[in-house]
């Protein structure tokens, strides 16, 4: 299992985020942040909202989330949402309730576990947050 000082120190590493799907979010894996114990692996993954978006007062870029895939029973889950305001301000992370689901072909999760389950790196699309919201939002407006 993953402890608290191990997440601590995969946030110091810049991010290494590579797109994996546009819908009605940019989804981009964390590829810095995948770790591995047998056929489970943990990735972070940034969900980038269209250029507009806010929720109350508040404009945002997104969020973070924590997931976790068995890799050999291709299966996800996603653990938790942090959103990110305009200029990079995150959190409070807040738990998800929930089990692990099967991955759906073409779905964000399935997406996201083929980076986190992959057995080479990915190129990244961009090595900052900011960089990410950019090429996120431009690819959510075509």
């Amino acid at each position: 299992m993953i402890t608290a000082l191990a997440v601590a120190a995969l946030m110091q590493v810049s991010p290494h985020l590579v797109l994996t799907g546009v819908g009605r979010w940019a989804v981009f894996a964390d590829a810095a942040t995948i770790t591995r114990e047998g056929d489970v692996a943990r990735m972070r993954a940034l969900q980038v909202a269209e250029a507009d978006f806010t929720a109350g007062d508040r404009a945002y870029w997104g969020g973070w989330s924590w997931w976790r895939f068995d890799c050999a029973a291709r299966t996800g889950q996603r653990l938790d949402f942090a959103a990110i305001t305009i200029g990079g301000d995150e959190g409070p992370a807040m738990p998800i309730a929930g089990s692990p689901e099967a991955l759906a072909p073409g779905g964000d999760a399935a997406e996201l576990a083929a980076v986190a389950c992959a057995t080479q790196a990915a190129t990244a699309d961009a090595v900052s947050v900011e960089t990410a919201v950019t090429l996120g939002r431009a690819r959510l407006a075509n």
